[in-house]
């Protein structure tokens, strides 16, 4: 396929032309999926480059007929530009005076998703869909599924990029126990995580999530980049803080919370947050004061901001905030936003509710790599509960807070001087 596509390219040399693929809100019918196909053409072993703040960060790669066929059997708008037209563009958006950059992509990442490999079988241990996985199943870019036995047999080393579906890492269950404790989906899933954990020579399941979250903050350091939404986000770094503290009750793994205070957690190996306090209740389905629940805020006024960053000289958050807007709407999730007080100085805050003090979407670096997290469960279902069926994403092909979850995924693909934070 490579070979075909290189060839293609080389015959349509003399034409010298180029596929521009806008992603301002006007011109593109289908944002999420012109993402699938940078990514594609990425795969096909042709470079892309991604115009940072031109026309809500378009995308443009060489021209060839297989290219623009796939734009229209996709649904994605287009233009063919000749070359001397996307040399123009370049050199317009170099002048130091304009906010923009070319950031040339050059390899697909290989993508994992943390999530339990009995839901990649369709079976509905879980009733609840993961928005990265339905964005990227919408957009035609390909992962893999992997869960804890993977991790721990150090299998992240196999990948660029790395989501966290909506887990757990405390050993809690999300602490769905007083909504959802008598209900079969829930007995079973508690059952094969004990079965799991126990087959890999750990007494309690939240130890063996301490040791997944460990070895993928390993993964990070090393040069991974990790992606969270949700109670994936605050639940990693409360498992994190709480390493050889016993904070379960009961009914999540057999024996009773220990006896502990608030100055027994070590911030200093958490990633994002600080000085946080822990929900003690089992039966308040919230894990700590992370998660800015005092909201005071309606579905109709619950909107975030983006910040604009500096394309040339802060390409990184430029690259993860890219979008035909600057205003995202809100929702909600386990873990809807953060409290601005419990997160850590270093931390770069990409996207803020700034009346209520909380932010959306936060980015920060770990030894040679990057994690980013992203509050809230799926951003076209404002309250999504247990049970409720999937996002159709056929009606939501411009969301822009799915947006936010794709400039995640191409943001590996950048060449590594352009990385660099």
């Amino acid at each position: 396929m490579v070979s075909v596509v290189l060839m293609l390219v080389v015959t349509f040399t003399a034409k010298a032309s180029y596929i521009l693929l806008p992603m301002d809100e006007n011109t593109q019918k289908n944002h999420l999926k012109a993402y699938g196909i940078t990514f594609w053409v990425l795969n096909s072993g042709v470079e892309a480059y991604w115009l940072l703040n031109y026309q809500g960060g378009s995308f443009a790669f060489k021209h060839t007929p297989l290219f623009e066929n796939e734009c229209k059997v996709r649904g994605v708008s287009y233009k063919v530009i000749p070359n001397a037209q996307f040399g123009k563009i370049r050199s317009d958006i170099s002048n130091p005076e304009m906010n923009q950059e070319v950031i040339k992509l050059e390899k697909p990442p290989k993508i994992a998703v943390y999530t339990p490999d009995f839901n990649s079988r369709g079976e509905e241990i879980q009733p609840w869909d993961d928005a990265v996985t339905l964005v990227l199943t919408y957009a035609e870019i390909p992962y893999d599924v992997i869960y804890d036995r993977q991790v721990l047999e150090d299998k992240l080393a196999e990948y660029d990029w790395l989501h966290l579906h909506h887990e757990d890492f405390t050993g809690q269950y999300g602490k769905f126990y007083a909504s959802q404790g008598g209900k079969p989906w829930y007995k079973e899933n508690q059952r094969r995580m004990e079965e799991l954990a126990s087959s890999m020579g750990y007494a309690k399941v939240s130890q063996l999530k301490l040791a997944v979250a460990k070895r993928i903050k390993e993964y990070v350091e090393g040069g991974g980049f990790m992606f969270a939404m949700c109670s994936a986000t605050d639940t990693y770094d409360i498992a994190l803080a709480a390493e050889g503290l016993d904070i379960c009750a009961d009914m999540y793994d057999g024996d009773p919370i220990q006896a502990y205070t608030e100055s027994d957690l070590d911030f200093s190996k958490t990633l994002a947050f600080k000085d946080f306090k822990l929900v003690k209740n089992p039966l308040v389905y919230e894990h700590s004061s992370i998660d800015h629940k005092n909201r005071r805020i309606t579905p109709e006024t619950d909107y975030f901001t983006l910040f604009e960053f500096s394309a040339k000289y802060d390409p990184v958050p430029a690259m993860l905030t890219q979008n035909h807007t600057l205003t995202i709407k809100g929702f909600m999730g386990q873990a809807t936003a953060y409290s601005k007080k419990f997160i850590k100085s270093h931390v770069l805050i990409m996207g803020e509710n700034k009346g209520i003090n909380e932010a959306r979407y936060i980015h920060g670096t770990q030894g040679f790599g990057t994690w980013t997290f992203y509050g809230g469960h799926d951003p076209e279902d404002y309250r999504h509960f247990v049970g409720d069926p999937e996002t159709d994403l056929n009606l939501h092909p411009n969301s822009a807070g799915y947006r936010l979850i794709l400039n995640n995924v191409l943001f590996p693909a950048a060449e590594k001087k352009k990385r660099k934070t």
